[in-house]
């Protein structure tokens, strides 16, 4: 066992889902910033079921180098599972009849249009078959990914990566920045606030798409994932990196975002909305998300 102590409740039956979570974690007397990502430092893990919370458990370090704790209300980036909480608030426009599935995405953005794009149904975006899953525009800052404006107006200007409709492709990024802005388009409110007001707000959630600086003191630290092979490290870096091929310019996009790394934990990208990527909270609040939108939550 890791030597983590664990905090949280666990309903009898799904102790193993505490065992497992347990496994997970590298030992305090282990752990050191040089090895860290080859075992949890300090996770959260939350499962409902029939709309009711089993297993709510945390433990370890939100920061090595103040030995920081992870507390009930520490905070995380989440990175693609933001991805989820952005589709169900699409859906949700879907479901009050302000987005219709079937018509282009320029009916709401006329700028999308352009470059052989005017067809594109909003579902195939929704389903990552609109065939942008990289963005074009390379020369493009972290500064101009953190201020919006640019990067979907880029998306918007480009051609298709693919024949849309023909194939499926992991949009790792534009897929939040594409059906961002149908939902700021329609809602006039960023996808972080749509999100806040109409998802967080009613369910009690704690997720955040774009951190105020107030918040930071929750937010655990991000230490990058390390591989027991080097080789295998290297094998990986090098192929997300190569913005010569569609996966390492998927992967990395532009500003070259693939790095798991230090990057994260810099105001400028927890203060920006990437409503694909960087999207904060706790286990609890992506559990009960996904519980009300299968059974009714606390009523």
């Amino acid at each position: 066992m890791s030597g983590v102590e664990l905090h949280g409740t666990v309903a009898p039956g799904f102790e193993r889902v505490a065992d497992a979570f347990l496994a997970n974690f590298t030992s305090p007397e282990e752990a050191s910033p040089e090895e860290s990502g080859r075992g949890d430092i300090g996770a959260a893990c939350c499962v409902h079921v029939d709309g009711t919370p089993v297993v709510d458990v945390w433990g370890g370090l939100a920061d090595q180098a103040t030995s920081r704790p992870w507390e009930r209300d520490t905070i995380v980036i989440v990175f693609s599972c933001t991805k989820g909480v952005t589709a169900v608030a699409a859906n949700q426009l879907i479901e009050r009849g302000d987005l219709d599935p079937d018509a282009p995405v320029a009916r709401y953005w006329p700028e999308f249009a352009a470059n052989g794009k005017a067809d594109i149904p909003v579902r195939w975006a929704l389903s990552h078959r609109a065939g942008l899953a990289a963005v074009d525009a390379l020369d493009l800052t972290l500064d101009d990914v953190a201020a919006w404006d640019p990067i979907v107006e880029a998306i918007a200007a480009q051609a298709p990566n693919w024949e849309p409709g023909t194939k499926h492709g992991y949009h790792a990024r534009s897929y939040g920045w594409i059906v961002g802005e149908l939902i700021r388009r329609i809602t006039g409110l960023m996808p972080g606030e749509y999100i806040a007001h109409e998802i967080v707000e009613p369910l009690g959630l704690d997720f955040l798409v774009g951190v105020p600086e107030s918040e930071d003191a929750r937010v655990a630290t991000l230490y990058p994932a390390r591989f027991d092979d080097p080789a295998v490290e290297e094998l990986v870096d090098s192929v997300l990196r190569d913005t010569s091929t569609l996966l390492g310019r998927v992967m990395g996009g532009p500003a070259q975002l693939f790095g798991y790394d230090d990057m994260w934990n810099t105001r400028r990208m927890r203060g920006a909305q990437m409503p694909s990527s960087n999207g904060h909270g706790d286990a609890r609040s992506l559990s009960r998300m996904y519980a009300a939108c299968l059974d009714e939550v606390d009523g």
